[in-house]
């Protein structure tokens, strides 16, 4: 038999979204070749359905996406034992940690084939392969070891993503019901995730993806979102969606179509894109945006500095005056914006890269004083492979390697550097993370995230009064009294660990 495992590795502690990524490859094996789906965040033991299904022997293929970060926890140590257990199965990784990671994954010994972007052909072109049907150097986003070689077949040009078969939400639905993805968030009582594009057409250095769509970008129709959305909402009742796209906003045409189409339909929406993208938007399609249920957008500030801009070769026209003014803006049409900035980059000396993280803080605090709304996301700066890259150039100089081996990734230190929490770069030194870490505590208390919809008027006010002489007199020092009551009052929720707090 050569039924397919497809498995989704636990990805957060509750929040659990549509696993689209195992959605998007099961479309394209549906009613070719037997599968199953293993979601390893609505099992509680996953490697015990895992197992159950490799004993019947019906089974030939275990594939996992593999995304950094607590997937990782699962993806290994399981695949490592699928191999071991039972060694004629046949493992596949795909995600963007295994394409960014491919050498310690390749020779880890338990892991046969790695698929290096859009799965939506390589899979099955490469289970044709191995059933004989197929010669396996043609089949292109792949990744293998023959003779002790490592081989990587060409990238394939982006697909046209209206081409592609529909998703199987009711195969989905067989193994877990869709209702249990569907939770109540700010947006709304039943939040779906969504995919309607992939890639970036944009280079920034810091960025994961950009070595495997290489600054390509292609979306569905405005009409095929407009119907999986109907589908969705006719069925399983949603009334809000998280565009898990890395740029949702790439086309103004695309997002005004879209936003036409859903807009008497009462479905909030929060995307990602980028600010100098939006700041080219119409008045009148960022009014037409809010009036259609966008709720919030996610943008990747970074930085109020515009030579560390340069340094991230973002692309694009975004400077730090740009960042400010397009708060303002977005505060007249009352949509959220979201801006994650990214503290400790390299620099000449200690004494520079100090100096940034103190003029990215005060930055910040300006942009809150612009529109009080702003969310601030702060991520710890984390090196990513962009091979050639200037900033790559610059990081490896100062001494940091990645891990060797691939259960050295399963370290709670190589974790949380994945999370952009942990810094293990030689030139982040402990009192500049303290101070990263306690401005943000104290951020948080002054200005509790939107996100968050349990919290209390009650408990919002009192953290911004407890907090406010810290926040104005800049004295951001052990903020112990914030951190308890964050933990033990607030149940505070990191929205860029775990996404948006969800019941």
């Amino acid at each position: 038999m050569n039924k397919i495992i497809l498995f989704n590795p636990r990805s957060a502690n509750s929040k659990h979204r549509i696993p689209n990524s195992i959605l998007q490859v099961g479309a394209s094996i549906h009613n070719r070749y037997e599968y199953v789906f293993v979601d390893g965040n609505l099992e509680n033991d996953p490697w015990k359905k895992i197992e159950s299904y490799l004993k019947t022997n019906e089974f030939k293929y275990f594939a996992s996406t593999v995304m950094p970060g607590m997937q990782l926890k699962e993806a290994i140590p399981f695949t490592k034992k699928v191999k071991e257990l039972f060694p004629s199965i046949v493992t596949i990784w795909g995600g963007y940690f295994a394409s960014n990671q491919y050498k310690s994954s390749i020779d880890s010994g338990f892991v046969d084939y790695i698929i290096n972007g859009p799965g939506d052909k390589a899979l099955p072109e490469l289970i044709e392969a191995i059933e004989g049907e197929k010669d396996l150097t043609l089949i292109e986003n792949l990744i293998y070891k023959k003779n002790n070689e490592i081989i990587k077949t060409k990238k394939s040009d982006l697909f046209d993503q209206d081409s592609l078969p529909p998703l199987p939400y009711d195969y989905l639905n067989n193994f877990y019901p869709i209702e249990n993805y569907l939770g109540k968030t700010f947006l709304g009582k039943k939040t779906a995730a969504y995919h309607s594009s992939i890639g970036c057409p944009f280079t920034c250095s810091f960025c994961a993806v950009v070595p495997i769509y290489e600054a390509r970008w292609k979306g569905k129709s405005a009409e095929n979102i407009f119907n999986d959305l109907m589908y969705l909402k006719n069925k399983f009742e949603i009334d809000a969606v998280e565009f898990h796209d890395n740029n949702f906003f790439v086309s103004e045409k695309r997002v005004v179509e879209f936003s036409n189409l859903i807009k008497d339909k009462n479905i909030n929406w929060w995307g990602e894109g980028r600010i100098d993208t939006l700041d080219k938007y119409k008045d009148e399609s960022l009014e037409l945006m809010r009036s259609a249920g966008c709720k919030m957008i996610f943008f990747g500030a970074e930085t109020g500095n515009d030579e560390i801009l340069k340094q991230m070769d973002k692309g694009g026209t975004q400077t730090g005056a740009q960042i400010k003014s397009f708060a303002a803006r977005l505060k007249k049409f009352d949509i959220i914006p979201e801006y994650s900035f990214v503290l400790g980059l390299p620099a000449e000396n200690d004494e520079k890269v100090a100096h940034q993280i103190e003029e990215d803080i005060n930055f910040i605090k300006d942009i809150k004083t612009i529109n009080p709304d702003t969310e601030i996301i702060i991520y710890l700066y984390s090196p990513v492979p962009t091979e050639g890259s200037e900033l790559y150039e610059k990081v490896s100089a100062a001494g940091f390697n990645f891990p060797q081996k691939l259960e050295d990734w399963l370290s709670p230190s190589w974790e949380y550097f994945d999370l952009r929490k942990n810094p293990l770069t030689p030139w982040l030194k402990p009192f500049m993370v303290d101070k990263i870490k306690n401005f943000e505590t104290v951020l948080n208390a002054y200005y509790p995230t939107v996100s968050d919809f349990k919290l209390t008027g009650l408990q919002k006010q009192v953290m911004k009064t407890l907090s406010s002489i810290r926040y104005k007199t800049n004295f951001y020092h052990l903020p112990y009294e914030l951190k308890v009551l964050q933990k033990f009052w607030l149940h505070y929720r990191q929205p860029e660990i775990e996404g948006f707090y969800s019941e």
